[in-house]
């Protein structure tokens, strides 16, 4: 059946966002919904496996192997940048780490001008999505399409870790996940008996069995269509045919923080310069688009231990292979179902912090970079990434070819306050491995080094050599009052100057999340969901 046609609502993405917003607009049973997604079928068997993230990431198959442009802040480096180049989007590829943030990220989203996103206006939501082992309550929701549940195994190796970050006065906690994510424990996963449990697992495929709901996959979105001040549909190419479809209702922008901008500015919507750069004619003055980018970075340093086992040693045994997979064949359980992080701690890079402010994620393993392989050595990572940085960055068009990388530039480390943050991280983190429960394993830093001093600016320098971003892009189409020339949207998630068109998704966000982006991109997703059915005629 051809494609071309007209639809109630358009949604452009299949990630995280789009897979749910595409189940709620089709779940009448009558609204015609098209998704297009730009990636294909989750058809590969790592990505249902949980540490086949360390295959999925930089592989062209799974990644849209974007890079950032050289940071200053880096000390002049290039990051890869990876994006799940398939349907459930990063939640196909990404750490499975259940984590909603802290009750004031929402409240100040509401002081900022947006009403209906503070705590209590998107606890409900955070509820309604979630399938969570602990059962309903205040603060957990059962029967949702995101499956929560606890780790499957545990190392020796973490719980010394836990115990160090508890002689320093950091709370054990048994749940990130009630507004107040400060304390050390383990991380809750979107995964279901030992499989990661993506966005498209959860809610696209069991919607696609609505006659109404139509999926596109391998589409290149060329850009909106702007008929009269109002997005009525959308171009994009399909087979190397070029198809041009209609929406009735709205066309939705869920293509993710980097891409959403992307095709606003393809579509002539943006700051004018920037767009005029790239050959493109300004269809809607929108200075917010593609700026206010902003992402966790990650020291990430390493410690050699001994008499203790990490995955380093077992990983490089043929025999300790084989029992891995066995373990996983049989029951499911074991180092195949490892999120990247399995220990989390949050606390004060300085006491003078009013909440937590950074986060670590430890792994009982090292390497030097996703996609390379494990050290020979026994090691573990323990990476601290501040919460809320002060930098922020761009998304921009490198041309006006819409199948050309956008130019992404996160400005990491560009603030004194970034900078003082992450030097306070470090001597955090060497605090953390000096303490008694750790002692008799003789960590040694490998990463940054002992040859580092602890001034701060020589950590400053430090945490640019070994940071990297732990994949958190958010804001590029960012919420907001009117007032706000920067606001791209309004609080319904429309985009301002322009009828038929909403952006939903991580780009909406005023400030980033105290925490790991995917959950509260869920919650952004059933929320705005919400909002276009609420405003349909």
């Amino acid at each position: 059946m051809s494609i071309d046609g007209e639809y109630d609502y358009i949604v452009v993405g299949a990630g995280t966002a789009g897979c749910i917003v595409a189940n709620r607009l089709s779940a009448d049973g009558k609204s015609r919904v098209l998704v297009l997604e730009a990636g294909g079928k989750d058809n590969w068997i790592w990505f249902h496996i949980p540490v086949g993230y360390l295959f999925a990431i930089g592989n062209p198959r799974s990644d849209w192997m974007y890079r950032t442009v050289e940071e200053a802040g880096l000390n002049g480096r290039s990051l890869a940048y990876p994006r799940g180049k398939v349907i459930g989007g990063s939640s196909a590829i990404n750490a499975m780490v259940a984590m909603r943030g802290q009750s004031a990220d929402y409240d100040g989203w509401r002081h900022l001008g947006n009403p209906g996103w503070g705590w209590a206006d998107v606890l409900p939501a955070f509820r309604s999505i979630e399938d969570s082992f602990l059962g309903d309550s205040e603060h957990h929701g059962i029967g949702g399409g995101f499956r929560v549940e606890a780790a499957r195994l545990r190392w020796d190796i973490l719980d010394r870790v836990r115990d160090a970050a508890i002689e320093m006065g950091i709370p054990a906690t048994p749940d990130f996940n009630t507004g107040d994510n400060e304390g050390a424990g383990y991380f809750h996963v979107n995964q279901k008996l030992g499989r990661r449990w993506s966005s498209a697992r959860g809610f696209l495929k069991p919607a696609l069995k609505r006659p109404n709901l139509r999926l596109e996959t391998h589409v290149e979105v060329q850009r909106v269509v702007v008929e009269n001040g109002r997005a009525t549909g959308v171009t994009f190419i399909k087979d190397g045919r070029t198809h041009t479809v209609r929406a009735k209702g709205e066309v939705i922008l869920s293509a993710g923080a980097v891409n959403s901008p992307k095709i606003l500015q393809l579509s002539g919507i943006g700051k004018p310069d920037w767009i005029a750069e790239a050959g493109i004619e300004t269809v809607l003055a929108s200075p917010g688009v593609g700026a206010n980018l902003q992402d966790h970075l990650q020291q990430r340093a390493i410690y050699t231990v001994t008499g203790i086992k990490t995955l380093n040693e077992t990983y490089h045994n043929l025999f300790g292979r084989a029992l891995m997979g066995l373990d996983y064949a049989f029951r499911r359980r074991g180092p195949l179902t490892m999120a990247p992080s399995q220990l989390g701690i949050f606390t004060r890079s300085d006491p003078q912090q009013a909440r937590a402010n950074i986060q670590f994620h430890v792994q009982p393993l090292s390497l030097d970079k996703f996609g390379d392989p494990l050290h020979t050595f026994p090691a573990i990572t323990v990476s601290a990434c501040n919460l809320r940085p002060t930098g922020r960055g761009t998304i921009r068009l490198a041309s006006d070819d819409p199948a050309a990388p956008p130019l992404i530039a996160p400005n990491y480390l560009s603030t004194d306050d970034d900078r003082r943050v992450a030097a306070d991280a470090i001597r955090v983190t060497r605090r953390l491995m000096r303490q008694p429960s750790l002692a008799s394993l003789k960590p040694a830093e490998y990463l940054p080094g002992p040859e580092v001093g602890d001034d701060d600016e020589a950590l400053a320098v430090a945490a640019g050599n070994i940071g990297t971003t732990i994949f958190h892009p958010v804001g590029t189409a960012k919420m907001g009052p009117d007032h706000d020339e920067m606001a791209v949207l309004d609080p319904r998630l429309k985009v301002r100057g322009m009828e038929g068109l909403r952006v939903i998704d991580a780009s909406i966000m005023p400030t980033i999340t105290s925490g790991n982006t995917n959950t509260p991109t869920a919650m952004i997703a059933e929320r705005g969901s919400a909002l276009v059915l609420a405003d349909r005629p």
